[in-house]
């Protein structure tokens, strides 16, 4: 699914960026050589940074 229509940047693409880019949506779209354009997209791809990584600091086990 295409998170930025403008750039063609992917869902998955920008999961990628945020994993190795420590910035906000625009800073991930940079990582990717992009700029926002209309700017829609950004609440959306700030959700999906938000969440991967969070999903990647998530400890895989529990303590006992």
């Amino acid at each position: 699914m295409y998170t930025c229509i403008c750039n063609a940047i992917r869902e998955t693409d920008l999961r990628n960026a945020a994993r190795r880019c420590p910035g906000d949506a625009e800073a991930c779209y940079a990582s990717l050589g992009k700029r926002p354009a209309c700017g829609t997209c950004l609440d959306e791809a700030e959700a999906i940074i938000f969440e991967e990584r969070e999903l990647a600091f998530k400890p895989t086990t529990v303590a006992a």
